[in-house]
């Protein structure tokens, strides 16, 4: 009897060490075990070897925290009450619109995944349905559909995020992902809706248009009108010096006029041939000693000393030609003509 005692002790034993043994598990990276005590949670533990009291006293379940998880929202399910799909959606104008995104998201505390909510994984998808209405029912159909159509995910995230702390799900939400026609009008009226978003991209496009011409006329003219103000200025300026100053000459010779007139009046004779006979190539120079005229050749002195054979050689080579011989007939003037010139030029002598 002793011997059989000491055998179901061992037996015993050996069998409390395997029943012990059984507590041991593995956490693998990404993941945490949550640990309940008779159905009641006690603890989570991370990753790496853990140890637990062995089943039924205690057992642990394992939730993968850093997997992304996807649902779907917004499915084409017509539902027989309305007519309509799941994936309609009221406006603030009291439209509708169809919306399909996915919602992206992970796990953020373990327990809370599992004992927080009866159904974890429909109250994500409750939530973005909840958000989306939301969101959608405070936008007008256009801006849903064009203008704010980009704002949508981002309000959605943060509404849904929300909701899910609120509900203490444990979820962390990553992104909110439209598909392909995402957010759009109902069928029966999808043409008149392309056409209408037609005709606001050829609005945008006109605009952009002549936004561009108006950015190419207008530096154009604002240029040209600065350059005549510009100009303008000038020749005011111009005209003003001007002015003032033949009114500044007119009065300097006015008063040495007043002190000698006759001095004046040839000095201003001198200076008024000098400028006409100044540009004359050709003079005819009146002979009183007979009736021939002295004709000098200002054009080719000229020539002569700009062709650069020398300066002061060029006019003695090209001098002044001898007068007309007696020999040679020199044009005559008429008795009348030579009495004229000889009243004038006694008229300039008196005066």
């Amino acid at each position: 009897m002793k011997s059989a005692g000491v055998g179901v002790g061992l037996i015993a034993g050996i069998a409390f060490v395997i029943w012990m043994g059984t507590g041991f598990f593995i956490v693998q990276e990404g993941q945490q075990a949550v640990i309940t005590q008779f159905g009641k949670y006690k603890s989570t533990v991370g990753a790496g070897f853990n140890w637990r009291l062995p089943y039924p006293i205690e057992r642990h379940e394992l939730v993968f925290v850093t997997q992304i998880r996807s649902a779907d929202v917004g499915r084409d399910t017509v539902i027989k009450s309305t007519g309509l799909r799941e994936s309609a959606m009221l406006t603030e104008d009291e439209n509708i619109v169809e919306i399909k995104f996915a919602v992206q998201y992970r796990l953020s505390d373990a327990r809370a995944w599992l004992f927080e909510s009866k159904n974890p994984s429909d109250a994500v998808v409750q939530a973005a349905e909840t958000a989306v209405r939301e969101v959608v029912g405070k936008m007008r159909m256009d801006t849903a559909l064009a203008e704010e159509r980009d704002q949508i995910a981002p309000r959605v995230r943060a509404l849904m995020q929300t909701i899910l702390d609120r509900y203490k799900v444990g979820v962390e939400v990553v992104g909110i992902n439209l598909q392909q026609g995402g957010v759009r009008p109902p069928e029966q009226v999808q043409s008149s809706f392309d056409d209408v978003l037609k005709a606001g991209q050829e609005r945008e496009r006109a605009k952009n248009e002549a936004q561009a011409y108006a950015n190419d006329v207008i530096p154009r003219a604002v240029g040209s009108a600065s350059r005549l103000n510009e100009e303008a200025a000038a020749y005011k300026a111009r005209i003003v010096a001007q002015a003032q100053g033949d009114s500044q000459r007119f009065a300097s010779i006015l008063a040495e006029y007043q002190k000698a007139p006759q001095v004046t009046r040839d000095r201003m004779y001198l200076d008024t041939m000098q400028q006409i006979y100044g540009n004359v190539t050709k003079v005819l120079v009146e002979s009183r000693q007979g009736s021939n005229l002295l004709y000098l050749p200002l054009d080719k002195i000229m020539q002569g000393v700009a062709s650069g054979s020398g300066a002061l050689d060029a006019p003695a080579a090209t001098s002044v030609p001898p007068a007309v011989s007696p020999a040679t007939p020199a044009p005559t003037f008429s008795n009348d003509a030579r009495a004229r010139d000889t009243s004038r030029t006694r008229e300039r002598e008196s005066r």
